[in-house]
């Protein structure tokens, strides 16, 4: 090891989900962000955003298998949903910082200061990588049910039996029919970057009060930010 890499064992780890890795370099590798390699350009793994883009994709499929399995009453516009509140970046990370991820991640002195350990893409994607890599390693059936006691486990059941999966935005809509009798307004507030990566501000309103305060990367996505910590705000 040169001086200054970062140390790796990952046997605590792999002993917590039940996993252990032949190919030592491929699980090391879910673990390498990008911002480490600007300090250690002759590091002998490459970052962890290739196998983060092949757990992303083992996740969607595993996700919408077990929902056509389990739950064959709901609509194709269920399962998508469903399947978008519990693969979001929220879910990700909270497993994610449940299994302790953030100890084993290679980041440079400025990320770490920065407190990047307990970024929530870094980690949620940290999550996809750690998937991505035991897939390759393991196959498919051990991907799955590293995703069935990891990430789905009580969470799953509980944003269907909640309907926590309802869109914040439809939600918020209905309680204001039904309480006020009128619908909640939104308003771009700031358009933040190049049209090709724009980052929305927007906020909901009823009359002149901020209800909540939401971004995104698109409008949409902003309005539904925006929903859901109205939402928060009222305990609903």
């Amino acid at each position: 090891m040169k001086p200054n890499e970062t140390k790796f064992d990952g046997s605590v780890l792999e002993k917590r989900i039940g996993i252990t890795f032949k190919n030592k370099a491929l699980f090391r590798n879910a673990f390498v962000h990008r911002s480490y390699l600007n300090e250690h350009a002759q590091f002998s793994l490459p970052s962890n955003e290739k196998l983060e883009f092949l757990g992303d994709s083992v996740l969607s499929l595993i996700a919408s298998e077990h929902l056509y399995r389990n739950y064959p009453a709901y609509q194709e516009g269920d399962y998508t949903d469903i399947k978008a509140a519990i693969v979001n970046t929220t879910s990700l990370y909270k497993a994610a910082k449940a299994l302790q991820l953030g100890k084993f991640l290679h980041l440079s002195k400025g990320e770490r200061e920065n407190k990047g350990e307990e970024s929530t893409s870094i980690l949620a994607d940290c999550f996809e990588a750690l998937l991505g890599a035991i897939y390759l390693e393991k196959g498919f059936k051990t991907a799955t049910e590293f995703v069935q006691k990891f990430l789905f486990n009580d969470t799953l059941p509980q944003i269907i039996q909640q309907k926590l999966y309802l869109p914040s935005k439809n939600v918020l809509q209905e309680y204001y029919q039904d309480k006020y009798k009128k619908l909640p307004i939104y308003k771009v507030l700031k358009e933040i970057g190049p049209e090709h990566n724009k980052l929305y501000e927007i906020g909901v309103y009823d009359g002149d009060q901020q209800l909540g305060l939401g971004s995104g990367k698109s409008k949409k996505q902003a309005e539904e930010d925006a929903a859901r910590k109205a939402l928060q705000k009222r305990g609903l």
